[in-house]
């Protein structure tokens, strides 16, 4: 874990691309990194996503293989009483998986610090980018694309957090394999990390840390 306190400064850009100087980061952003608390919380995530559906059939859910296939004695044969014992093709599974449930539950305040680290994490490499309000009356994938490649993130996974739900935001970046848009108070540690850069819309910010 890196635990030196730090202060962080992000570039500023307009909705339209042009940027307007640097601003300093609010007090979460300390520069402070704990690994393990981040792998936790990104274990947990991608075990929650898992459906749990996964199901084989026990020989007494496979149909057929009531009547015992030949007699018990006198054939030359190993004794056998029906055709959808597990040794049989066709028959019922032993071990197969079963449904069960991939719960794993990471109390709030791990999960907070978790969040905190990933963002502290991209903010040790200048990958931390503030953005003013995005206001788009309709969705417009080209604003998105314009944005990102003044922001010199052409080619690169970007996570666009804004304040608040932004439909029209979200649906500009929906055809965008590498760009993602969700608002500030649900990106997750596992978000944050898959991203390479992390735009977040200024009033989101600074009503997080105010809220903090």
């Amino acid at each position: 874990m890196m635990a030196e306190t730090k202060t962080f400064e992000a570039p500023v850009f307009t909705a339209q691309g042009k940027q307007g100087g640097t601003r300093q980061l609010p007090e979460m952003f300390d520069g402070i990194v704990n690994v393990p608390v981040m792998h936790q919380a990104v274990k947990a995530f991608l075990a929650n996503r898992r459906q749990g559906t996964a199901k084989t059939k026990t020989r007494g859910e496979v149909t057929g293989g009531n009547q015992k296939p030949w007699k018990q004695k006198g054939t030359g044969r190993a004794r056998q009483g029906s055709t959808r014992a597990p040794n049989w093709p066709g028959g019922g599974t032993v071990f197969g998986p079963q449904p069960r449930s991939y719960t794993q539950i990471v109390p709030k305040q791990v999960r907070q610090l978790a969040r905190k680290s990933a963002l502290n994490a991209r903010a040790r490499e200048n990958a931390v980018i503030l953005v003013d309000a995005l206001n788009f009356s309709a969705p417009k994938t080209k604003a998105i694309t314009a944005l990102i490649d003044s922001i010199g993130a052409t080619g690169k996974k970007v996570l666009l957090l804004t304040e608040g739900v932004k439909p029209n935001v979200y649906l500009s970046a929906r055809n965008l394999g590498r760009a993602h848009v969700m608002p500030f108070s649900d990106a997750s540690t596992y978000h944050i990390l898959w991203s390479d850069v992390v735009v977040i819309e200024s009033a989101a910010l600074t009503q997080n840390s105010a809220e903090g």
